[in-house]
C-alpha cells in the first residue's frame, strides 16, 4: 500500500511540475519592440543540418527579423555528438533563408541557457543594444525570460511549436529544469 501512495504521490507531482511548465508557457508577457533577436540552439544533427526544434525556432526567428531588420545573435557551442558549433550552423541557416550576413552573429562558446544568455547580453552591450526578443522552443521561453532577467537582459519571448508527441517529455525535463533554477537561485 506504501508503494501505491509513493507512485500516487510521484505523478502527481509530475502532473503538477508539468502543469506549472504549460501555464507558464501559455501566460507569457506580449512581445515588445526589440533590437536583438537571441536565437537560443538546439541539436545540431551528424550530417550537419538543423534538428526539427533547432530549424523550428529558426523559422520563427526569421519571421521576426522579415518583420523588423535586426541584429541576430545565434547562440549555441558544439555538443560532444553534433560536427559543429550550434551557432555557426545557425548562422549559416538564416544567411540561406534571407537574414543578411551582417546581422547575424554566432556565438559559439555557450553550454546551456544561463551561458547562452550571459554571452548575448556581452555582445549587445559591446553593440549597444537594449531590448531582446528570445527565441526558443514554446516550453521553454518562460524559463528564458526569467534567465534573461537573471542576467540583466531586458526581454520578451517568441516560441517555436513543439511537437506534439514530445509534449510529456518536454514538459516534464523543463519542469525538472525550473526546479534546478529555483535551487541554484537560493544557493
Amino acid at each position: 500500500m506504501a508503494v501505491l501512495v509513493l507512485v500516487l504521490l510521484g505523478l502527481a507531482c509530475a502532473a503538477a511540475l508539468m502543469g506549472f511548465v504549460y501555464y507558464k508557457e501559455t501566460h507569457l508577457p506580449p512581445a515588445q519592440e526589440s533590437d536583438v533577436i537571441i536565437v537560443l540552439g538546439a541539436q545540431v544533427k551528424e550530417d550537419g543540418t538543423p534538428s526539427v526544434a533547432l530549424e523550428r525556432r529558426l523559422t520563427a526567428a526569421l519571421e521576426a527579423y522579415q518583420q523588423k531588420r535586426q541584429v541576430i545573435i545565434a547562440c549555441g557551442a558544439k555538443g560532444t555528438n553534433e560536427p559543429r558549433a550550434e551557432g555557426d550552423v545557425m548562422l549559416d541557416w538564416l544567411v540561406e533563408h534571407g537574414a543578411l550576413p551582417e546581422d547575424v552573429v554566432a556565438e559559439t562558446a555557450s553550454f546551456n541557457t544561463r551561458e547562452n544568455l550571459e554571452y548575448a547580453r556581452a555582445i549587445m552591450e559591446h553593440r549597444g543594444l537594449t531590448q531582446a526578443l528570445v527565441v526558443t522552443s514554446d516550453y521553454h521561453v518562460a524559463r528564458a525570460l526569467e534567465l534573461c532577467r537573471q542576467v540583466g537582459i531586458a526581454a520578451t519571448g517568441k516560441g517555436s511549436p513543439s511537437k506534439p508527441e514530445y509534449f510529456l517529455k518536454n514538459h516534464f525535463r523543463e519542469g525538472l529544469s525550473w526546479i534546478k533554477l529555483w535551487l541554484e537561485s537560493r544557493l
